[in-house]
């Protein structure tokens, strides 16, 4: 029985080894595919439906053939599901801009990726896009927006996020509602649009911390406001039901209380 025991023991470790053995060995090749561009037909057309999907739903919100809030669930939707995190770095080139971030000591840099041209795509996507370079302790101040939609996927660090409703515009003011207060890590996305979530707000807590943005303009074509970023102070007066009203701001006061 001992000897049938060790026996056992000996094939179980062997067995073990030999699988180990032959992870490394995949590991091993999948990387020396990788660096070879083996594997680089399959990730670019994996790619090329992701970027098609992303203007896809561009052009739909700003046609009005999705609502905007359809539009925030499904971009949100093929950020953080139907694109792996390492595949978007490739895209953006996001290796070049972490190797020299260029941060500054207040608010945010903004680099400006070029998005490849794709086999059957459009020749000029309906959508923009960004990566945002922070400090610790820095933020993409607190702001709302007029005539747009963004998505955002945070690529590298912590953030301390806010959103809030744009409930009521005053000639002084902006009457929001706080509806989102939490710590967003790599992979996690936000969006923001006219009818919801319209106000952010993020703080970098490591250094450096980076966000990608994708972003459509002209998508509430009745609206009279041009399409432009609207700074306040959400630290306002309380209202009943919790609302806020926020004092309007310029972009150099945002940026001097809370960048």
């Amino acid at each position: 029985m001992k000897d049938s025991h060790e026996k056992a023991l000996v094939t179980t470790r062997r067995d073990f080894g030999r699988k180990s053995i032959q992870t490394l060995l995949t590991v091993s090749l999948l990387e020396h595919l990788c660096s070879g561009n083996l594997l680089a037909g399959e990730a670019r057309l994996s790619t090329e439906k992701w970027l098609n999907e992303v203007n896809e739903v561009g052009l739909s919100v700003k046609n009005q053939k999705l609502t905007q809030t359809e539009w925030q669930k499904q971009v949100e939707d093929l950020l953080s599901n139907q694109i792996n995190l390492p595949e978007l770095l490739k895209l953006v080139d996001f290796e070049s801009i972490a190797r020299n971030p260029r941060l500054v000591s207040n608010g945010a840099r903004s680099h400006r990726p070029r998005m490849p041209k794709v086999k059957g795509g459009p020749d000029r996507y309906v959508f923009g896009q960004q990566i945002f370079a922070l400090r610790k302790g820095c933020s993409v101040v607190p702001h709302g927006h007029n005539n747009m939609a963004t998505a955002f996927l945070i690529l590298k660090g912590n953030f301390h996020g806010r959103h809030y409703d744009r409930v009521t515009d005053e000639e002084k003011h902006m009457i929001i509602r706080p509806t989102i207060d939490s710590r967003f890590g790599p992979g996690q996305t936000s969006s923001i649009s006219d009818e919801k979530d319209n106000v952010h707000w993020f703080k970098a807590e490591d250094e450096p911390a980076f966000i990608f943005n994708i972003h459509v303009f002209g998508v509430s074509p009745k609206s009279q406001k041009r399409t432009s970023r609207v700074y306040l102070d959400p630290f306002g007066e309380k209202l009943d039901d919790g609302l806020i009203r926020a004092r309007l701001i310029g972009h150099d006061e945002a940026h001097r209380k809370f960048g």
